[in-house]
């Protein structure tokens, strides 16, 4: 999987990030993968389900992963985020 079928979901308008999948799919790419982390993580289901049922039907959901990534804020403190990885596959 090449790091160009990866779409890293943050603060933007659900639809940007839609057009994002959609972009990709219509370029020939037969997987996507969608990453969020912490609040992000609701606006990823969010554009894999809009992707889904709006705009190319015969996408299917491919494997969920969901981890804990530990992050470093800039006093030097360790928080722990969760994050999630959603394939998209044609």
């Amino acid at each position: 999987m090449s790091e160009e079928n990866v779409v890293y979901i943050g603060n933007k308008p659900v639809m940007n990030y839609v057009l994002a999948v959609v972009t990709q799919m219509n370029g020939g790419s037969r997987e996507v993968i969608l990453k969020a982390r912490g609040r992000a993580i609701s606006r990823a289901v969010d554009v894999a389900e809009i992707v889904r049922n709006r705009f190319i039907s015969d996408v299917e959901l491919g494997s969920i992963d969901i981890c804990t990534e530990e992050i470093m804020s800039n006093e030097g403190t360790a928080t722990n985020v969760s994050a999630i990885e959603i394939q998209l596959c044609k």
